[in-house]
């Protein structure tokens, strides 16, 4: 394919934005070469500057289950957009999708409207702290909560992407109050706590990993750490931004059947606008101002814009939720097909799926967490198999450190063509 306008227009933005992008993973550091710029998109496909159409497996990193430009979705934006983009005052549209999030959602009872992932991961942290008077936190290599200070010790994502997971700029005071555990590794938790008694806020992770590829929690896992929290007076936090609202209607409190003490949000929830939200149960949320003394605030938290994309995109959730389980068949047929071809051309890999997520590890060793992750990574063959699925119209996340985002507007043809360009791009590797 042809990028001629998308590499005049890199060139200019690099002049004026860092890098050219505003998220570093768009760059296409980890894969070589330049960025695609996008014009437009509708249901499952994205059509770039040089009018090229792309199958698009990131949908946006997560938020366009239903596929781009979704009429409902777009026809409550333009309604509320008719009426004023901005007030900072309360709306009636925030209490709306408030008590549909609470209804589809296990476990809370109040929830807080934010403007990105990162702001709901955060808060969540400092909230967790102010309700248990402690400091320290536990993290997992390889899940990644947003660019918050407290997060940016061993990252995933994009941060892992530059080979830099501890950032520059964040103090030693703050990576002390952050502990660092293995995901799926139990008793590597349990050696955190027994070192740091009665210190431990809360346990952040993300309930199914996507930002070092898709990786499931292991039996147990889990279930394991909710009764650990529950012994040693911890919270429980579940980073729900990839995952909230698309593994299941409830996440995966409910896929899973694990419950959480804090539940962030981000991706699904604004149907595609920038918003994040965090929730817990009255108690918790209680602690918030101007409740309580913990502070939080935001000039464009409920932004009626975002809120009206969100609640149009919960209520068809809510309304379809066969949609669940037809996703789930189509990522399951994705799965096998890509599966037979990489086999029938000797590529060595490993598939890992959840749900609509989806990732390939171009190794035969199990995927169960950063380190593993990050072998699988090290041989270069995603950047290849990368460029050979884009040769072919399919659009894939730039970075081996990624899941795969599936969309219900996905036909089965969209899913033939991918399997046939998986086949094709396998050819490179061997």
């Amino acid at each position: 394919m042809i990028y001629k306008r998308s590499s005049a227009l890199f060139a200019a933005a690099q002049k004026v934005i860092p890098g050219g992008v505003n998220s570093p993973v768009r760059a296409f550091k980890a894969v070589g070469g330049e960025p695609i710029f996008v014009e437009k998109a509708k249901g499952a496909y994205l059509y770039d500057a040089d009018g090229n159409a792309l199958i698009d497996y990131i949908n946006s990193w997560g938020p366009m289950i239903l596929g781009h430009a979704y009429e409902p979705v777009v026809d409550a934006i333009v309604e509320k957009a008719m009426l004023g983009t901005s007030f900072g005052m309360p709306t009636q549209i925030e209490t709306k999708i408030a008590e549909l999030a609470i209804s589809m959602v296990p476990n809370i009872e109040m929830i807080r409207f934010v403007n990105s992932g990162t702001e709901a991961c955060m808060s969540a942290v400092r909230l967790a702290r102010g309700y248990t008077n402690k400091d320290k936190i536990i993290k997992f290599a390889g899940c990644y909560h947003g660019h918050s200070d407290s997060f940016l010790i061993q990252a995933g994502s994009g941060a892992v992407t530059f080979g830099s997971p501890n950032s520059p700029g964040v103090t030693q005071g703050t990576a002390k109050d952050t502990l660092l555990a293995r995901y799926n590794d139990l008793s590597h938790v349990e050696q955190i706590i027994a070192q740091n008694p009665q210190q431990i806020a809360c346990i952040i992770l993300e309930p199914v990993a996507g930002n070092m590829g898709c990786i499931s929690p292991a039996p147990g896992f889990l279930e394991g750490l909710r009764a650990l929290c529950d012994t040693h007076q911890i919270l429980l936090i579940f980073d729900e931004v990839m995952t909230g609202f698309r593994l299941a209607p409830g996440g995966v409190q409910e896929l899973k059947n694990v419950r959480a003490d804090i539940v962030t949000f981000g991706k699904v929830i604004g149907g595609g606008l920038p918003v994040g939200a965090f929730a817990a149960n009255t108690a918790i949320m209680s602690y918030l101002a101007p409740l309580g003394p913990v502070y939080q605030a935001g000039t464009l938290s409920g932004n009626p814009l975002a809120m009206a994309a969100g609640f149009a995109m919960l209520s068809e959730l809510n309304q379809r939720r066969e949609i669940f389980t037809s996703l789930d068949q189509k990522t399951k047929y994705l799965h096998k097909g890509l599966s037979q071809v990489l086999t029938s051309r000797g590529v060595a890999h490993t598939i890992n799926r959840e749900q609509s997520m989806i990732s390939i590890h171009f190794s035969q060793t199990p995927v169960i967490d950063f380190e593993t992750a990050a072998g699988a990574a090290s041989n270069g063959m995603f950047n290849k198999f990368f460029h050979g699925m884009l040769d072919q119209g399919i659009y894939i996340a730039p970075s081996a450190y990624e899941t795969w985002f599936l969309t219900d507007a996905l036909t089965y043809k969209d899913l033939d063509q991918t399997i046939n360009a998986a086949d094709h791009a396998a050819k490179l590797l061997v």
